[in-house]
């Protein structure tokens, strides 16, 4: 493949929980793919054997910050990027057990440029996994958590409580969403609580 006029990299790797897929998602995965040729998407969190509670930010593990199963996200990832024009060979999605960063070598090549944004103390502790590794560590942005803007925790809120937040996901996204019956599932979550 040859290199795309305008981007740094041939590959980089982005990753997230994405719990549940949503626009400021899209803007995070799509200002990585800006910079390379192919991107591969790693879900974080891909199963509860790879997920651990880290004292950042304990609520990432938990039940209710997971509804979706790596395969339901995977299928939000790869139609959202459809949806907005890319071509399946632009990009691949993998697990990506960050909890675990000993294991990345199994998911991802290690010799790319990896892709983070930081909000919090978890996002510095991503950046130190991430570098301890010896990888080629890039923040797109760094911004304190009152500025971050949408998190998947108020788009499973807003669910929760009956509120409005399809206009905040894309709109295939709605679309799985209410064929799965996420909001059923997140309120049973909920209960058990």
């Amino acid at each position: 493949m040859k290199q795309v006029k305008g981007t740094l990299y041939e590959t980089g790797v982005i990753h997230g929980r994405l719990q549940i897929l949503h626009n400021d998602h899209v803007k995070f995965l799509l200002a990585g793919k800006k910079l390379c040729n192919h991107l591969i998407v790693g879900i974080t969190n891909p199963d509860p054997t790879l997920t651990k509670v880290h004292d950042s930010n304990p609520h990432r593990s938990t039940l209710i910050a997971n509804p979706l199963t790596y395969y339901e996200r995977y299928v939000m990832v790869r139609e959202t990027l459809l949806e907005k024009g890319l071509e399946l060979s632009e990009f691949t999605i993998v697990p990506f057990p960050i909890n675990v960063p000993e294991l990345l070598k199994y998911y991802v090549p290690m010799d790319v440029a990896f892709f983070l944004s930081i909000y919090d103390d978890w996002g510095r502790q991503k950046k130190k996994y991430l570098e301890s590794l010896g990888l080629n560590v890039q923040v797109l942005w760094e911004v304190p958590l009152e500025k971050k803007g949408l998190s998947g925790s108020d788009i499973r809120e807003f669910m929760l409580k009956g509120g409005q937040w399809e206009q905040f996901v894309p709109p295939v996204v709605a679309k799985l969403v209410k064929k799965w019956n996420v909001i059923k599932r997140l309120k049973e979550i909920a209960e058990i609580k």
